[in-house]
């Protein structure tokens, strides 16, 4: 007979089925169980199929087997009882004791209850944002942001050893044209006035990055002799380079920006990087993101972990040649078209980069890897998927996790956001207008690949309809009730739990029950969201048991069982809150 309290009922409970399917199939083997949450109480309190998943292999009617599974159950004084229900399911019912006596066990937990040993051992890396460093992040990235440092915290509150990464792409085109910018800004700085390239980053952080090197430098990277500057005048004003197009003209631009520069150019580079990265950085920060690795694209270059990874496929004759570059066999691997990884002028491609960093992630040893990735990634996947099969990696090893960016809305008025013209709201614009803890919230209220309008008027709003608000006044409201009540609060830890027998505490009691259960399934699912919601529910059962009940009553007892239960709610929920980076305030 099974008499310890359990952390997880859930878990007792396909326990017990698993012990009765040994009993009465003791030669079946790979059994798994799985319990589902009725949607009506009057159906229990979980819900397995075991019977009517094995009915078919064992060649019996899954009723039947279903009631000889019930028979073989061992006793559990946690289990009322449990029937067959349609055709084949078999409903448990817990023990209110059971129920009320949980209670206890959440509040002697405190701030550990909900974490479990699900992932214990195993390590994950969740790459997350990697927003190119060209430009403030904006609130496109706050969502991959707010995702990425929400599941990490519930996967190590499910026990993963977790490692956040933010993959800094310092090596590409994308850094040679925002250097090219800010030299070309600093230049107007300096009375040397050219045309701004219309593909040139626009924005007026570009103009601050100029302005600062000025400050710091005078007009030093504008000394060059004035045929080199010439040179620069007859790029910028030529109609033939126009001609082949925008793109040409700005890469005509930076090659004879390279060229008149020399190693000067290597410090404008890396000064817009650092100004970038550092706004970042600090950006995240102050949102609450925090990463355990800045991992440098440009380092796979220069430790030539590129030139290796490209030779590995080589070796393996996944390479061929074609109008003077090298191409990747990606067909071969599910992609719908080969790939460059080496252009005809010796150049490595962005594709080959990345081979190389995800070679990097498997040799560093990680169990599972999570790239979280815009929406507009999703075509990359097939041929990142590929080159990791191509290296004889195991892909299942690598998950891709899409994001939708957010939709901003200001009234009916969408927000247009390019980051190259500049017209865009940034991360802390948004951060600035309705709070971390909106943010933070809003973007995780939905599954991370579906569509989210974010809507400033309802984040900015001290009302019900707000989700974040409603939760944090939950928490503030029992805060309230226990500085009213002003008792030792280590009383509630031994509260005369069965006096709780509403209906309304039982299913707050079922609420407590559910919640390391929702830990691991939003950890399972790669799911924060699932968190919000339970946050809601948990939330909207407590303001209407609040307004129907009063907590400070003559029964003393009575009282410190009430004040226990609500203690224990607002336990849960400022956990939940942390986990989705969200503060649990005092008072509101």
């Amino acid at each position: 007979m099974t008499t310890t309290t359990p952390s997880n009922f859930r878990a007792h409970c396909a326990q017990l089925l698993l012990q009765a399917a040994a009993k009465i199939l003791p030669d079946e083997v790979a059994i798994s169980v799985e319990l589902q949450r009725p949607k009506l109480a009057a159906h229990g309190d979980y819900s397995s199929n075991l019977a009517m998943k094995l009915a078919k292999r064992v060649r019996r009617n899954p009723r039947e087997l279903a009631q000889q599974l019930i028979d073989a159950l061992p006793t559990s004084v946690h289990v009322e009882k449990a029937i067959v229900a349609g055709g084949g399911f078999i409903n448990f019912f817990l023990e209110k004791t059971a129920k009320q006596l949980f209670l206890l066990e959440v509040l002697q937990a405190g701030k550990a209850f909900g974490q479990s040993k699900l992932g214990a051992g195993k390590s994950i890396q969740i790459e997350f944002v990697s927003a190119n460093p060209t430009g403030p992040l904006h609130v496109g990235h706050g969502r991959g942001a707010a995702f990425g440092a929400s599941l990490a915290n519930i996967m190590a509150a499910a026990g993963y050893a977790v490692t956040r990464e933010f993959y800094v792409n310092d090596a590409g085109r994308q850094m040679d044209i925002l250097t090219l910018s800010t030299w070309l800004r600093y230049l107007a700085l300096c009375d040397f006035n050219l045309p701004f390239p219309a593909l040139a980053y626009q924005g007026q952080y570009v103009v601050a990055m100029a302005q600062k090197l000025h400050q710091m430098h005078g007009k030093h990277y504008a000394r060059y002799a004035a045929a080199a500057m010439q040179q620069l005048v007859e790029v910028s004003t030529s109609t033939k380079v126009n001609a082949e197009g925008e793109d040409a003209h700005l890469d005509a631009l930076i090659a004879v920006a390279q060229s008149i520069l020399g190693e000067d150019y290597r410090y404008l580079h890396d000064f817009v990087l650092t100004e970038q990265l550092s706004d970042c950085r600090d950006d995240l920060l102050e949102f609450g993101v925090e990463f355990d690795n800045w991992f440098s694209e440009q380092s796979l270059f220069t430790s030539g972990k590129v030139a290796q990874a490209i030779q590995l496929l080589a070796d393996k004759g996944l390479l061929y040649q074609q109008d003077g570059a090298r191409w990747f066999r990606s067909t071969e691997f599910g992609d719908e078209k080969d790939r460059v990884v080496q252009r005809e002028n010796g150049q490595y491609t962005y594709f080959a980069s990345d081979i190389a960093y995800h070679l990097s992630k498997y040799e560093r040893g990680f169990d599972a890897m999570l790239n979280i990735w815009g929406a507009d990634h999703h075509g990359y996947i097939a041929r990142v998927k590929g080159a990791i099969e191509a290296l004889a990696l195991d892909p299942n090893k690598l998950e891709i996790a899409l994001v939708q960016f957010a939709v901003l809305y200001r009234g009916e008025n969408k927000v247009p956001m390019s980051t190259r013209s500049g017209e865009f709201v940034t991360l802390r614009q948004l951060r600035q207008e309705v709070g971390n803890d909106a943010a933070r919230f809003f973007y995780v209220l939905r599954k991370s690949d579906q569509h989210l309008d974010f809507d400033l008027d309802l984040a900015k709003s001290q009302s019900n309809d707000n989700p974040v608000y409603y939760v944090q006044y939950a928490h503030a409201r029992i805060c309230s009730v226990l500085a009213q009540w002003g008792g030792d609060t280590n009383l509630l830890n031994s509260a005369e739990t069965t006096l709780l027998i509403d209906p309304a505490e039982f299913s707050l009691l079922q609420k407590m029950i559910d919640f390391p259960d929702t830990i691991e399934s939003a950890a399972r699912e790669r799911a924060p969201h699932m968190v919000a919601f339970f946050l809601r529910e948990l939330a909207g059962e407590f303001h209407s048991y609040y307004n129907s009940t009063r907590f400070l009553v003559a029964d003393e007892s009575l009282t410190i069982a009430r004040l226990a239960l609500i203690s224990a709610i607002r336990q849960l929920i400022a956990t939940g809150l942390l986990l989705l980076g969200v503060s649990a305030p005092h008072e509101m």
